[in-house]
């Protein structure tokens, strides 16, 4: 998965570079900044020394020392005033720079904080959105494995707005484990077409003899085409013709679902591959894919949505509200602790 949202402890990633929330100094601190001096150790903090400080929004590279990862990203967040002093500019900056490093340094997996968000004092929900929104842009453009590392959940939070709407939409819509299951399928199933009036019935029945047996021959033919035509496609024979009809390229797809280039790799060049169920909606919100398509896409991966899962009922308020941005889905996601969609 491009990029995902892990509960942590950043020093304890085993990644090609760690991004370290520091000071003007770089030579330590406290939070993050503190944790990875004090992981990585003496060999770290002599390398800062002769790196003459660092900027706010700028960064600076050195080695991981005695940490799992090779490199240490040092980024300096801005302090929080009013978000009126150029806070978002710097923080954005803080997060570009850092992957241009990364990917200078050819990078594969990069680990960050929410930088700013503790005693820096950047709201947490504001921060959070800016490091998906450039970490997302990035990966478009980009092959990287990026994580956002949450120590624990207080230091994680979305828009109050969009959790309280997301938690009534679950409250409207949770059917608890107790629900008949038969009903609860015979309901997440399109509903079935109201029976004709007994009339209309006969009338369409009462059709010349003579008429019928003239067309027997020709229905019976177009009955067995319209059955071949009607076999079932595999989920990727699916997904492979969903982005030839919305002209997208295969790139542009699966970066937009949160998958990297060799899964989807597998899935094109195995007719019979079959997906997680995350990864197989990961794809239908890439392609957009309206509730009735969604669930049919499901279906050919031997899944299906419903109202006893909190999960699908999420994905369910997303797509109701045309909102396809799968990084903001797995924001909610996360909030909600539940799993993220992509590989």
């Amino acid at each position: 998965m491009p990029l995902e949202i892990v509960r942590n402890d950043i020093t304890k990633m085993k990644v090609d570079a760690v991004v370290n929330a520091a000071n003007e100094s770089l030579l330590g601190g406290g939070g993050v900044d503190g944790a990875i001096h004090r992981a990585a150790g003496a060999g770290l903090l002599a390398e800062c020394r002769i790196l003459g400080g660092c900027k706010t929004g700028k960064a600076k590279i050195t080695g991981g020392y005695n940490l799992p990862a090779k490199y240490v990203i040092h980024t300096v967040g801005p302090i929080y005033d009013d978000g009126k002093h150029g806070e978002k500019a710097l923080l954005e900056s803080c997060y570009r720079e850092s992957l241009a490093l990364a990917k200078e340094h050819n990078c594969e997996t990069v680990a960050f904080p929410l930088i700013s968000s503790g005693v820096y004092g950047y709201p947490k929900d504001q921060a959070l959105k800016v490091a998906i929104d450039v970490i997302s842009d990035f990966l478009l453009e980009n092959e990287m494995t990026v994580y956002i590392v949450i120590f624990d959940k207080a230091a994680y939070k979305i828009s109050e707005k969009l959790f309280s709407d997301i938690a009534e939409y679950i409250d409207d819509n949770y059917v608890d484990e107790h629900t008949d299951y038969s009903r609860e399928c015979m309901r997440m199933n399109a509903p079935m077409a109201p029976m004709a009036p007994r009339r209309a019935r006969r009338k369409k029945t009462e059709v010349d003899l003579s008429e019928m047996c003239d067309c027997k021959a020709m229905l019976a033919e177009d009955d067995l085409d319209a059955k071949l035509r009607q076999i079932d496609e595999s989920f990727s024979q699916m997904l492979l013709r969903k982005i030839d009809e919305k002209g997208m390229t295969d790139a542009e797809c699966y970066k937009k679902a949160n998958i990297d280039r060799k899964l989807f790799s597998k899935i094109r060049s195995d007719i019979h591959y079959k997906p997680s169920k995350p990864t197989a909606l990961a794809f239908a919100i890439s392609l957009e894919l309206s509730l009735l398509e969604t669930e049919d896409m499901l279906r050919k991966a031997g899944f299906a949505l419903s109202h006893s899962n909190k999960f699908d009922i999420i994905i369910e308020y997303f797509i109701s509200k045309g909102n396809y941005n799968i990084f903001e889905i797995n924001e909610a996601l996360f909030a909600f602790d539940q799993s993220l969609l992509g590989a």
